[in-house]
């Protein structure tokens, strides 16, 4: 296979949608509340928080999705990526859907008081790091070369 061929075919992601891994750690979540609740009295505020952070999180991915829509993009990673997209969430973050999906997620848990789905966020992150995000970030730079690795050396992969 030569490496245009390896790098029109997207990243080597062999893993469901990224966003049923959120979603299943999120049920896992509510499941061990069931099991083991965490006793949680959070303030007005701390809920208020939560809901903010489920609005902001969704609003992210939705603008980050519109921009792969404008560029002819798929979001699904391993779909081939016509080109690097470097403005709106992009210009803060490298992974504006997965922090979105994170934030989402802290946020859902403290937003109804069940902290297992909060506490569960650093692990559906990191298992998307692990399955997702490398993979991704050696196929952008095999892919884009220099102009990917510059835009790494500017921009944070998360926060």
């Amino acid at each position: 296979m030569t490496d245009a061929t390896k790098t029109d075919r997207g990243a080597d992601v062999r893993v469901p949608p990224i966003r049923l891994v959120s979603l299943g750690f999120t049920v896992l979540g509510a499941l061990l509340h069931f099991i083991a609740p965490i006793p949680f009295s959070g303030s007005w505020l701390v809920r208020s928080g939560g809901i903010a952070a489920v609005v902001a999180g969704a609003a992210t991915v939705a603008w980050a999705r519109n921009l792969f829509a404008r560029t002819g993009q798929n979001p699904r990673p391993w779909t081939p990526t016509p080109q690097l997209v470097f403005e709106g969430p992009y210009r803060f973050t490298r992974n504006p859907m997965y922090v979105s999906m994170a934030a989402i997620q802290i946020g859902l848990g403290l937003a109804v008081g069940v902290l297992w789905i909060s506490l569960l966020a650093p692990v559906s992150l990191a298992t998307i790091h692990v399955t997702a995000v490398r993979r991704e970030e050696r196929y952008l730079s095999e892919k884009f070369g220099r102009e990917y690795d510059d835009y790494r050396a500017r921009v944070r992969r998360y926060l």
